[in-house]
């Protein structure tokens, strides 16, 4: 065998060409399989070749095939090559544990960056953002964009880091550090999490200056940042300035009209996707179930949860089923809605209990809400704001007795709710005042014109007098400063 070139092409590039489409598997049985028919120290000489093998071996979680070639490696004097210590971090970080990723690392005698940003990579990907931290603060060569861009993507993914991804980001401006399309992408999430539409303009701004713009996987993740965060007329002019959309570019337009409550228009953008000929997915759909929710649109919903079923074959998940029971429910077919319950095939959520629990308190069903909220209470039995609505609906129907034994049950169970806000839910339980922590806040997404025919932006309104903590102003005006300003609250 020739290992210098395969039919006048190199071997690494000729591996590469096979790593580069995914066919790890045979390039681990072509390097592996017969150790006999040539010699594997001579082919895996070429210090490009040792990563595409390891890449191979990472893809297909094989660690002993990722050992032996880290012993040949070592026989190789390869480790100090930069390229080569980065795919086996990377490799044993995926494969055996990040502590033997970690081992590996320490050993390295010459860590260039690459091979630092290797080690953060696998901290971050294994939801340890705080090591990472930890490693960039001792960091020893000078950092690069992509140093930053693992950690902001780590921090991004964090329940409460989208304020932290932002300011470590800042932070990499400062260094003087110019962002890239992965920086881009790995702080758009951080910006929907805050609601800054300042933020998602300025990410946008700065990738059209810079020739970033036309890549259709940032400018679908700009129509969903703009349509989450309300402005739809940015987010559909991106969507229009796509030469070529995917399922991702539509799904995101018709999430972001339905999240809204633009449902003939969310409907409208999947009727063109069809005649697109763009085969939608398990997201479109959704969309277009929660566009029906909103517009109480029943009997279409069952429509295209059938279409996507039986005509697709989009596999039907839970969150799909919930968002049926949702649109059944808010058109007050909540016996319909129980049915979808009962003969669903995947595991009831709590999405799909809620959905129906919260219909039948507006329609004062109290027989299915105690099914309901029964149901609920073996999910979630932590969760105070089931027991106070069951308890609602109880007192709403005159059923006292059953609302304090709520009370009751409450305290029986150790359910205590984080002192957020004080609301008085419905008619007083007997003087019974619940602290819940989730903050009963209605939100609105349509702006109205006054009478003068300037921007009428809605107003705060209360529906009753309760005593709102100066924490949710200050919360709900920073909100309105980022750019967010169809946030309307309403307590209720």
């Amino acid at each position: 065998m020739d290992f210098d070139c395969i039919h006048g092409i190199s071997i690494p590039d000729f591996m590469d060409c096979f790593v580069g489409f995914g066919f790890h598997r045979f390039f681990a049985v072509f390097c592996f399989s017969d150790l006999s028919s040539f010699d594997l120290v001579r082919f895996l000489i070429y210090a490009f070749v040792f990563p595409l093998a390891l890449k191979s071996a990472a893809a297909l979680r094989r660690s002993h095939l990722g050992a032996s070639i880290h012993a040949l490696a070592l026989k190789a004097s390869l480790l100090s090559n930069p390229f080569v210590a980065c795919a086996l971090v990377d490799m044993y970080g995926k494969c055996a544990s990040v502590s033997s990723a970690r081992h590996l690392f320490d050993e390295i005698p010459e860590r260039t960056v690459v091979v630092w940003n290797a080690m953060m990579s696998v901290y971050t990907h294994s939801s340890n953002v705080a090591k990472a931290l930890e490693l960039f603060e001792v960091i020893d060569v000078m950092p690069n964009a992509s140093t930053f861009n693992s950690i902001v993507a780590g921090l991004a993914g964090l329940e409460d880091g989208s304020f932290k991804a932002i300011s470590f980001y800042r932070r990499m401006l400062d260094s003087g550090l110019r962002p890239n399309l992965i920086t881009l992408l790995a702080l758009l999430p951080s910006c929907v999490g805050i609601a800054s539409l300042n933020l998602i303009k300025e990410i946008h701004g700065y990738s059209i200056r810079n020739d970033i713009d036309p890549n259709p996987q940032l400018r679908s993740g700009l129509v969903e940042a703009y349509g989450r965060c309300g402005c739809l007329e940015n987010g559909h002019k991106v969507f229009q300035s796509m030469k070529e959309r995917d399922v991702v570019a539509w799904s995101s337009l018709i999430s972001a009209y339905a999240l809204h409550g633009e449902a003939k228009t969310a409907l409208d953008v999947f009727a063109q996707m069809e005649l697109a000929k763009v085969k939608p997915d398990g997201i479109t759909f959704l969309g277009v179930l929660k566009a029906c929710s909103h517009a109480g649109l029943a009997d279409e919903a069952r429509m295209y949860f059938s279409r996507m079923r039986d005509f697709y074959g989009v596999e039907v998940t839970s969150d799909h089923y919930s968002a049926l029971v949702d649109v059944l429910s808010r058109a007050g077919r909540l016996y319909e809605a129980y049915e979808v319950i009962k003969e669903m095939p995947v595991k009831v959520t709590a999405k799909a209990w809620g959905a129906l629990l919260g219909a039948c308190r507006t329609y004062g069903e109290v027989d299915l809400a105690e099914i309901a909220g029964r149901a609920l209470f073996e999910i979630e039995p932590e969760n105070a704001a089931n027991y106070v609505l069951l308890g609602r609906i109880y007192a709403s129907g005159g059923r006292h007795e059953e609302a304090q034994r709520m009370r009751r049950e409450m305290e029986e169970r150790g359910v205590k709710a984080a002192p957020a806000v004080l609301a008085a839910v419905g008619e007083p339980w007997g003087g019974f005042v619940v602290m819940t922590s989730y903050m009963p806040l209605v939100i609105t997404h349509h702006s109205k014109r006054s009478s003068d025919g300037k921007d009428g932006r809605e107003a705060v309104l209360l529906s009753r007098k309760v005593s709102v903590p100066w924490l949710l102003v200050f919360m709900y005006v920073a909100a309105k400063w980022a750019g967010y300003w169809h946030l309307t609250w309403m307590i209720v």
